[in-house]
């Protein structure tokens, strides 16, 4: 890794319930510059800072911001997370590593920050809808959780608005999404949408299609499930061995996302595009270009022809989180200047 002199380095997080993505960026004409990229496994560090340390163990260089997205809800600089036990905090970072500038936002956040930023090769058009210039954005975002956020549009930026919609509540549109709802409500209680709509999510749509004796479950498949993640399992099932459990299960999922981002869309007429990110999507890119997922996407009475103008699109970079936060460690960075 060479690193100028004089160069302004910031240091990026993404950090999941799975993993966490470390990275040192460099400011670039057009957007930040990755110099370097570290993954690790988030479940296995006590917390946040064990990594950080970790990271600059290995890489020595002064870091002049850093910005942290986060998988969870961030209240004045802290966030305790979601899907992992840890205490994440501005303050305790920022008196840990004695930067001057560091900032803790929602990883959907993050995300959001970067869409502006991607290039076409980056992005997979479902539909063919053109986007509309300088207009509200929504990001939906299927993972180990379920992130969505917004991009609003004003004053000549565009402004990412942090969002918990994911734990909002799952709107069954049919009498099979309802038995769905059925089945979660009395194994969770609450059914949020993110117990459909994330890798858990698509594991309890399989188990309610697999006990409600629909279809037979294979001895290759439990095994298969036993031996990778379940459902990495499944996907790949429906995607390549098309058994009809999990074909499915995958399009329920698929349905249902479809669902869920054109009801986004209308609440913040994002007429300049639904973008959708995540681990997921890109791992389900054939299942994503059948008629599934924009018929669910426009099926809003009235709404269908506003609906089918508005342009959907995946986001193929898995760094663009990391991305995201490098560009808001620089806008941190400047205002301090």
């Amino acid at each position: 890794m060479s690193i100028a002199k004089d160069e302004n380095i910031v240091l990026a997080g993404d950090i999941g319930g799975t993993k966490t993505n470390l990275g040192l960026f460099s400011r670039g004409k057009r957007r930040p510059v990755a110099k370097v990229i570290e993954t690790y496994p988030s479940r296995e560090a006590p917390h946040l800072e064990f990594i950080i340390e970790q990271f600059l163990n290995k890489h020595r260089v002064s870091i002049k911001s850093a910005c942290f997205g986060i998988a969870g809800p961030v209240i004045s600089g802290r966030s305790q997370t979601t899907n992992l036990p840890w205490d994440v905090s501005e303050a305790r970072i920022q008196k840990r590593f004695k930067w001057s500038q560091v900032g803790l936002i929602n990883d959907l956040t993050a995300t959001a920050y970067a869409v502006p930023l991607l290039n076409s090769r980056e992005l997979l058009s479902l539909n063919k809808a053109k986007a509309r210039k300088e207009q509200n954005l929504a990001l939906v975002a299927p993972g180990t959780g379920l992130g969505e956020a917004l991009l609003i549009f004003g004053e000549g930026q565009y402004i990412p608005v942090a969002s918990e919609g994911g734990h909002a509540d799952f709107s069954p549109n049919n009498e099979a999404e309802v038995e769905l709802w059925r089945y979660l409500s009395q194994r969770f209680g609450h059914v949020s949408t993110e117990r459909v709509l994330s890798g858990p999510g698509l594991v309890n749509i399989y188990s309610w299609l697999r006990d409600s004796k629909r279809f037979s479950e294979p001895a290759w498949l439990v095994r298969s499930m036993e031996e990778i993640d379940p459902a990495r399992a499944i996907a790949e099932a429906a995607l390549t061995e098309k058994h009809p459990l999990c074909v499915a299960s995958l399009n329920a999922f698929v349905s249902i996302l479809g669902a869920v981002a054109g009801n986004l869309a209308l609440t913040a007429m994002t007429t300049g595009g639904v973008y959708l990110g995540g681990g997921i999507p890109p791992k389900i890119l054939p299942k994503l270009e059948e008629p599934i997922f924009m018929k669910a996407f426009t099926n809003k009475g009235r709404f269908k022809e506003f609906l089918e103008r508005i342009p959907v699109r995946v986001i193929l970079n898995d760094k663009a989180a990391l991305l995201g936060a490098a560009h808001c460690a620089f806008g941190r960075l400047a205002q301090r200047v």
